[in-house]
């Protein structure tokens, strides 16, 4: 048997050449300290640059490095999907590839797990994208629709897709995922029953290469998804039980 794993750190990659040297070395960097038993789950999303050849090439340096490669493009919310069920950490600490959000923070987050919290939402409360005020606009929108429809009670999500979160493995081990869940993993994990907190994160600019997301993927098509996750929500079971012999 394998050792047992503290904390999985995942991350989906595509075309992400330029930035997993770094995320990977900052992964080390921030996590060698604490003592934990750590592995990065990096799921590439069938990339058509180098990204492939980097992972292999820090993988062959760094034992708790597992790539992972998708046959085909897929997208965001497959590639979580497929590195939550090659996971082996009782925590799993998600961040994107693209060095926007620091993994570093996956430690400050899994201190505030505990009794009363099962995960822990990033809030990228002052972005660094480019055309920043855009993307807060969006964002907005976005998740103020996600809060109307999905009927979340008060504190609502400022920031539901945002991609650094903390999670104890129990929030979504076993969960159904379908295309574009990876906006609404709060509401999802709400909807098991868990108790979720959201807190401010870093955020900093791209170091290399180029978004995947534009306005139509980030709101039109998240409002289609939304609906989704609505009739989920109307229709999920409900009920306790208990046993008499």
């Amino acid at each position: 048997m394998p050792p047992p794993i503290d904390v999985s750190i995942i991350a989906p990659a595509y075309n992400e050449e330029g930035n997993v040297q770094p995320l990977i070395e900052r992964i080390r960097e921030c996590f060698d300290p604490t003592g934990l038993a750590y592995e990065a789950v990096i799921v590439d999303d069938c990339s058509t640059d180098g990204t492939q050849a980097k992972l292999l090439q820090l993988a062959a340096k760094y034992p708790w490095l597992r790539v992972i490669r998708l046959d085909k493009n897929s997208g965001q919310s497959a590639a979580m999907d497929c590195g939550f069920r090659h996971a082996r950490g009782q925590v799993w600490g998600t961040v994107d590839a693209d060095m926007q959000n620091d993994p570093g923070e996956i430690v400050r987050l899994m201190k505030l797990l505990g009794p009363e919290v099962d995960m822990v939402n990033g809030w990228r409360k002052d972005r660094a994208d480019k055309n920043k005020a855009m993307r807060r606009i969006q964002t907005k929108i976005a998740n103020g629709i996600r809060n109307w429809l999905s009927g979340d009670p008060p504190p609502h999500i400022k920031d539901s897709a945002c991609g650094l979160k903390v999670y104890k493995r129990q929030c979504l081990e076993g969960l159904t995922l379908y295309k574009g869940m990876h906006r609404f993993f709060p509401t999802l994990v709400k909807m098991r029953g868990y108790k979720v907190l959201e807190v401010p994160v870093s955020h900093n600019p791209r170091l290399s290469g180029v978004t995947k997301y534009k306005f139509g993927s980030r709101v039109i098509r998240a409002f289609i998804d939304l609906l989704a996750v609505r009739w989920m929500l109307k229709r999920a079971l409900r009920y306790t039980s208990r046993e008499l012999t």
